[in-house]
């Protein structure tokens, strides 16, 4: 009998009792790694929970949450969703079925490293749909402070525009560093927290310091003076940091109700930090300009009466940057997830 199996960019050597993705190890101890194989040696027919029991856990007495336990790690382990699952399929009350075609090989030879371009694939795919998503997020909070600053300015269409192109090509430009940064992990060869939750802060480290340094002097060149402390490479630390977080549980959950979530609560999270830290994000650069310049026709004064507030205030401020923080990590993470899953990446 054949020893390893190939499926899609995964090869499982039963000799070697391994399991690759591309030439990188795939951590499973050893009955998981069992009912990996006692799946893929009988690709699309159906494997009895008797079965399992028989094979793998060789009668030793175990309950039905230790199968399903098993399953849902090889799930996590492959990029899986059994919602939408592209390897192992939920047979109700009987079992389960691998569905992905298996291909049967001689020996489990390394795949050449850049070979097939998969690594530049995954990179621009991930990077290009963070920053979609992030460009969104930029999006939805132009509308809502375009359509405050519309209710009370001159020339209400205008300033809506305005805002609504300025807050998305910002959003966008801050996905596409964090969002690329942490689609390095195609290079790396690796998935751990530390590096996307690395690389998403220093890719908001840049574009933020960046940010800065071209407004202050955009506006010292155009109008001799700037707005003052408008948002930074901080900030953009500590949303990368943030939504790093977010990509790291994506690739272990792969479900993009529970990554947008705990992607959202994280970029909360950060938005806390940056309002302890005395930071700013986009609602609070925009109050900086308007109060720099009181001739302009930027009103923001509706936004406050949301949070309690006649003026821009300590709840407007802790309540508009953990908002922004948490949409956009959400925004950005989930566009992710669904391209990894449109793309069957994994």
């Amino acid at each position: 009998m054949a020893a390893c199996f190939a499926f899609e960019r995964f090869v499982l050597d039963t000799s070697e009792r391994r399991l690759r993705f591309e030439e990188r190890p795939v951590d499973l101890n050893a009955r998981y790694l069992d009912a990996l194989a006692l799946l893929v040696r009988d690709p699309g027919k159906l494997v009895s929970k008797d079965r399992f029991l028989d094979e793998v856990w060789r009668g030793v007495p175990v309950t039905d949450e230790a199968l399903t336990q098993c399953i849902r790690t090889l799930r996590r382990q492959l990029g899986d969703d059994a919602a939408r699952p592209r390897f192992i399929e939920t047979v109700p009350k009987h079992g389960y079925r691998f569905i992905a075609p298996v291909e049967v090989i001689e020996e489990a030879a390394p795949v050449p490293a850049g070979a097939s371009g998969n690594e530049w694939r995954e990179f621009v795919l991930m990077g290009s749909a963070g920053t979609a998503g992030g460009a969104a997020a930029g999006a939805v909070g132009g509308l809502i402070y375009g359509f405050a600053a519309a209710s009370s300015s001159v020339g209400a269409i205008s300033v809506l525009l305005v805002l609504l192109i300025v807050t998305t090509l910002v959003a966008a430009l801050g996905a596409a560093g964090v969002s690329f940064a942490i689609a390095t992990c195609a290079f790396a060869r690796t998935r751990s927290w530390t590096w996307l939750i690395l690389a998403g802060a220093a890719g908001g480290l840049l574009v933020g310091a960046f940010g800065k340094l071209l407004g202050h002097d955009a506006f010292t060149l155009l109008v001799g003076r700037s707005p003052g402390d408008i948002t930074a490479g901080l900030e953009g630390l500590l949303v990368g940091a943030a939504t790093g977080v977010g990509s790291w549980f994506a690739l272990r959950s792969g479900s993009l109700r529970r990554s947008a979530t705990v992607s959202g609560l994280a970029g909360a999270a950060a938005g806390l930090l940056i309002f302890l830290l005395g930071g700013r994000l986009m609602f609070g650069s925009l109050e900086l300009l308007a109060e720099a310049f009181p001739n302009s026709r930027l009103r923001l004064d509706q936004i406050p009466h949301l949070f309690g507030e006649s003026s821009f205030g300590t709840r407007t401020s802790l309540g508009t940057t953990m908002l922004e923080a948490a949409l956009f990590a959400a925004c950005v993470v989930g566009a992710m997830v669904i391209a990894r899953k449109r793309f069957a990446l994994s």
